[in-house]
């Protein structure tokens, strides 16, 4: 069984890329989603999360809201690393769990856990292999912005995030998404076939 990080900035493809890799065959899970459910009332992390931020982060129903926790801790770093480690080892910890399944039920397969800030927080050192989508700062704006952001809000997370090029270099494969879509899944599937490869 293959570990396989999937990462890339704001706006890369990331989560285009996972959707062709799970259709290929891969067994693929998002961060963020498993971020989500830790966070749910009576989750994992969800008593400490309240604790430090206060109750001013819920919403209807008791449930964190997760625009507002977003709000006050994305403008301050300290704030945000302080929610990330208490949200982090609980992620990890449900990744180890799907990995140990998939090692059950599939032992030659191909377990993909998509990031975004995988190489920021070290966590790519999990993997047997790191894919990285990338493409130009002004692509990655302009879809930032199509999709119903700001400018300034995204040149601010651009600037939260280890540049394009930087990350290149941790990549056991590199995919372009600045080209059309039936470039990226050709690249996709060149990079499905050697990972299946690697995997048997």
């Amino acid at each position: 069984m293959l570990k396989v990080g999937l990462t890339g900035g704001l706006a890369t493809g990331k989560s285009y890329v996972a959707a062709r890799l799970a259709e290929l065959g891969c067994h693929v899970i998002q961060a963020d989603t498993l971020g989500h459910e830790v966070l749910r009332r009576g989750a994992e992390a969800y008593d400490d999360v309240v604790a430090e931020f206060g109750e001013g982060v819920l919403g209807a129903g008791g449930e964190i809201d997760r625009k507002l926790l977003g709000a006050l801790v994305f403008p301050e770093a300290a704030k945000l690393k302080r929610l990330n480690s208490l949200v982090h080892p609980h992620v990890f910890r449900r990744q180890q769990a799907f990995f140990e399944a998939l090692e059950r039920g599939d032992p030659h397969g191909i377990g993909v856990v998509e990031a975004a800030i995988m190489i920021e927080s070290g966590s790519y050192k999990r993997y047997d292999r790191l894919i990285v989508t990338v493409c130009p700062p002004e692509v990655q704006v302009r879809r930032f912005i199509e999709r119903g952001g700001t400018e300034q809000a995204a040149r601010d997370r651009l600037a939260r995030q280890l540049a394009i090029e930087k990350k290149r270099a941790f990549a056991d494969f590199i995919i372009d998404t600045s080209g059309s879509f039936a470039e990226t899944d050709a690249q996709v599937r060149d990079v499905y076939v050697r990972l299946k490869r690697e995997a048997e």
